[in-house]
């Protein structure tokens, strides 16, 4: 069992790419103009990400390979990089949910980060408090919606979600973000490989009452638990405790609605707004 605690943004590999850039940018006797000019950023954008204050995202990372004839010096950081765009808490969840096989999520306080819009995360970012600054905003918002990419590749993963009734009807960030995340839970319920449930706020039966957890099952290893609250996470690797977490899951799911009803209660829920 690990716990990890949140933190900022920057880290070593950041900083470590940062001057790798540098490195190569002045190598090939180019200012940072010129190569932002040829990438598409601004040169403040450039001496940000120089500077190890800004995490590049992947496109300027293969974008940059390329322009300074790097030979994939740079791109060989690319999924380190990524990583580092997650708060330091969810980093090792982050690595073995994009390399799950299957996925189950109960959640209780909000709509679960593979379900959410644009909007909704960055409504849910802007009322953290401390307050996070608009630079590390944008980039969990680009993280934590890269991770929508699970749904569409090959081999796709099995996902399942039980999400309680009071997560649906919570208006973070106005009606028309709440409709619109509603929306999008619509469309990824219909994914054959995706199956999403509700939990009634009047069912007297629910074996949730002890908070919300993932179980991620990788491809190749043990299934685990990922425990999250106030920007601490545990991985629960104990495979006792985890067969536990796993058999309450299945509890919890045959005391839901059925995926076909709870598609029809976010419609009904849908056209309440």
């Amino acid at each position: 069992m690990t716990e990890v605690r949140d933190e900022e943004p920057g880290n070593g590999v950041v900083t470590a790419f940062g001057r790798q850039l540098k490195l190569l940018r002045t190598r090939a006797g180019m200012e940072r103009a010129e190569l932002g000019k040829r990438l598409g950023y601004s040169p403040e954008t450039v001496a940000s990400i120089e500077q190890g204050r800004r995490i590049p995202q992947a496109r300027f990372i293969e974008k940059a390979d390329e322009a300074l004839g790097a030979g994939g010096v740079l791109t060989a950081l690319k999924e380190e990089v990524g990583r580092a765009q997650y708060p330091a808490f969810f980093r090792d969840a982050a690595r073995l949910e994009a390399d799950a096989h299957e996925l189950f999520l109960y959640a209780v306080q909000a709509v679960p980060g593979l379900l959410q819009t644009e909007e909704y995360t960055r409504a849910l970012l802007a009322m953290r408090r401390p307050l996070l600054d608009e630079d590390t905003i944008e980039q969990r918002v680009a993280a934590r919606l890269s991770r929508q990419e699970a749904f569409s590749r090959w081999p796709a993963p099995l996902v399942s979600f039980v999400i309680e009734e009071a997560v649906l009807r919570k208006p973070f960030g106005g009606t028309a973000v709440l409709r619109g995340v509603l929306e999008n839970i619509l469309l990824i319920g219909h994914k054959r490989n995706v199956e999403i449930q509700v939990m009634p706020n009047d069912r007297e039966d629910n074996a949730g009452v002890d908070g919300p957890f993932t179980l991620i099952t990788p491809r190749k290893g043990d299934q685990l638990a990922y425990l999250e609250v106030q920007g601490r996470s545990i991985l629960v690797t104990d495979r006792d405790e985890v067969r536990s977490i796993s058999a309450r899951y299945g509890i919890i799911r045959s005391q839901a609605l059925t995926p076909r009803e709870s598609l029809g209660f976010v419609e009904k829920v849908l056209g309440e707004l």
